[in-house]
């Protein structure tokens, strides 16, 4: 059952404050308990988290029915326990670091590469994204009788770790095991396991973005977050009629990156 929202009053029935205002109110403490709790191991449910990684490839709108759940006993959407972004980092390291193996990148060589890819492409990209994504949906998603509510910025970061993660799984971990005898032996074979398997990375990613912003009621017209797979099919399309292998492009900026 979806929570279900005011429009008249900013007041719920039991006295609790239910606008925009009271949530940037609360927008500070919600933050610094995440962030506290990210140092206190001991409290974090990895465990659910890790069934949350599972469900994300095989049902991920269960995932996001327990962000319903969240909002209705906890009165926020965004998760209040870090214990998936902690997996998802030691994902994000064990990949890289098998990336660089693959590359036959040396020590100092995979640890630069590391740096990268976690505060560049991973938190600097993340953060970049979730804010795009947080101004696009208050600005033009909220329905006009919801404008009491707005989308936190924290959720918008948590649809991004979620919508991450399988891209992170495919680009970063299934593909290694094709890299060297498949994807890069310069063949229509190689580029086009390679392109397919981006394919569907980027599918997944654009897929779970649309179910995060669905899952919200007082959002409208989220269907155009699907937009992006008509360009994405139609560049798929164009680099098998190229040879262009994506792969080998991404190895390229990476060996390009660590010089």
């Amino acid at each position: 059952m979806l929570p279900s929202i005011s429009v008249n009053s900013p007041v719920q029935g039991n006295g609790v404050l239910n606008s925009r205002d009271a949530a940037r109110h609360t927008a500070g403490a919600k933050r610094y308990k995440y962030l506290r709790r990210l140092f206190r191991f001991r409290q974090m449910d990895f465990e659910f988290a890790a069934w949350q990684m599972l469900y994300l490839f095989t049902s991920p709108q269960r995932v996001y029915r327990n962000f319903h759940y969240r909002k209705q006993t906890k009165d926020q959407w965004a998760r209040d326990d870090p214990a998936f972004l902690v997996l998802l980092s030691i994902w994000l390291c064990v990949s890289t670091i098998g990336f660089g193996f693959v590359l036959d990148m040396g020590f100092f060589e995979t640890i630069k590469l590391l740096l990268w890819v976690v505060f560049i492409d991973c938190v600097g990209v993340g953060l970049l994204i979730s804010t795009l994504m947080w101004f696009i949906s208050n600005k033009y998603l909220v329905k006009r009788q919801s404008r009491d509510y707005d989308v936190e910025w924290g959720y918008a970061f948590d649809v991004h770790l979620n919508a991450f993660y399988p891209l992170l799984v495919i680009l970063h971990f299934i593909q290694l095991f094709f890299i060297n005898h498949v994807i890069l032996t310069d063949t229509f074979i190689g580029y086009f396991v390679g392109n397919t398997l981006w394919l569907v990375a980027v599918g997944y990613y654009i897929y779970v973005t649309f179910l995060g912003y669905s899952a919200l009621p007082f959002l409208k017209n989220t269907v155009i977050l699907l937009y992006p797979f008509a360009p994405l099919i139609l560049l798929y399309g164009l680099s098998l009629a190229l040879g262009w292998n994506f792969t080998h492009t991404l190895c390229s900026f990476y060996k390009y990156r660590v010089k």
